[in-house]
């Protein structure tokens, strides 16, 4: 027989005659009911008293900060010798993304897979930082870390991931310091050509964002710019991640993890006024680290003084770093070892979420796992 309509099921049973329906069409509708009386009881407990999402659960210490930065170690087995140093983006947003929700997170996962793994958090940003550049990012915050990573596990070479802009700066300083012996570089979702960068690129080309008259005035990109920017990129997004929860609703580990990642997405961070002046004149305008014509702190930044094992992962719906900026990185390193993959999602989805814990963190973990 084939499956009803489920107004011809309402009105049977609104009717008195449930005895017709066949039992499959019967257990669908007694399951239609309960979530939407589950829909309507979260509906109303997020509305009148929304709780507030535990966050970056996984157990760690502070073993350095400099400033606003911190540097963060993470609990685990440390069954892997060599350390991995984690370099997320400057601003936009905070790296509790990273270790989200227990069994929803990045750093959970490398933990359990038994790395000594580190965070830097580079801290959220006021007027005050406002004269903080990519160059003093690369020339002093990162060797500092990755010094202090270095004595604190006791070892004398460490791997780097970066992920998002955190993986051109990253980039920069591996590229800008063979004195920091770095075993293994990772890129996750990280631009590296940025003539291929987008929409982005678009709105901040020369002709388009004059970023010298925006600095001067404005002293730093506030939390709010930011978050206009992101949004404008894809407008339709909050009608979806509406939609998405409308029907989701009635599924209580659903509605943890989206009030957890919609924390999240709403906690914008202000870009420090020179950081972004160089990032937009230097690498977007520019595409100066793709060229090898950077030089911070006097010294040149070539992508092809890298020559430890590399692996790129790109997103195949990212619109914030389309996979063919991504993997740029593979065809101007000098490693004999590189290699690239393109997994499903999109820039955030390729960090945090479902389908990161079944396509992207065991890709990472297990590429890193042999080398380390």
């Amino acid at each position: 027989m084939a499956q009803e309509r489920f107004a011809d099921v309402v009105q049977r049973f609104t009717s008195g005659h449930a005895a017709d329906a066949p039992a499959e069409t019967i257990r669908q509708w007694q399951e239609e009911l309960d979530r939407g009386f589950r829909r309507l009881r979260n509906l109303h407990g997020l509305a009148t008293n929304p709780p507030e999402p535990k966050t970056g659960q996984t157990p760690r210490v502070e073993v350095y900060k400099r400033n606003k930065s911190r540097l963060y170690r993470y609990e685990s087995a440390r069954t892997h010798r060599t350390p991995v140093l984690f370099v997320p983006n400057l601003g936009i947003s905070r790296p509790y993304i990273f270790d989200l929700l227990p069994g929803g997170s990045f750093i959970e996962h490398m933990t359990k897979q038994g790395f000594d793994f580190y965070l830097l958090d580079w801290g959220v940003f006021g007027p005050e930082d406002n004269d903080l550049s990519v160059e003093e990012c690369v020339t002093k915050i990162l060797p500092r870390m990755a010094r202090k990573v270095l004595e604190t596990s006791e070892t004398d070479e460490l791997s780097v991931l970066g992920y998002c802009m955190g993986a051109p700066v990253s980039a920069s300083f591996v590229a800008s310091h063979p004195e920091i012996r770095v075993k293994n570089f990772v890129n996750m979702a990280g631009p590296i050509d940025f003539s291929k960068v987008g929409l982005f690129g678009l709105w901040l080309n020369k002709e388009n964002f004059n970023v010298d008259r925006f600095v001067d005035t404005l002293g730093s990109v506030p939390a709010d710019m930011v978050k206009a920017g992101f949004k404008l990129l894809k407008p339709t997004m909050d009608l979806s991640t509406n939609v998405n929860l409308w029907w989701n609703m009635w599924n209580d580990k659903y509605l943890e993890g989206f009030q957890a990642l919609n924390k999240w997405a709403n906690e914008y961070v202000a870009f420090p006024g020179e950081f972004f002046r160089q990032w937009v004149r230097d690498f977007y305008q520019g595409n100066k680290l793709v060229r090898g014509e950077l030089v911070f702190g006097g010294r040149p930044v070539r992508l092809g003084d890298v020559k430890c094992p590399v692996f790129v992962v790109g997103a195949k719906e990212d619109y914030i770093a389309p996979p063919a900026c991504v993997r740029a990185l593979v065809d101007v390193v000098s490693s004999r070892e590189k290699d690239y993959i393109e997994l499903p999602g999109g820039h955030i989805s390729l960090i945090a979420g479902r389908g990161a814990a079944a396509h992207c963190w065991p890709q990472v973990s297990g590429w890193l796992a042999p080398r380390s």
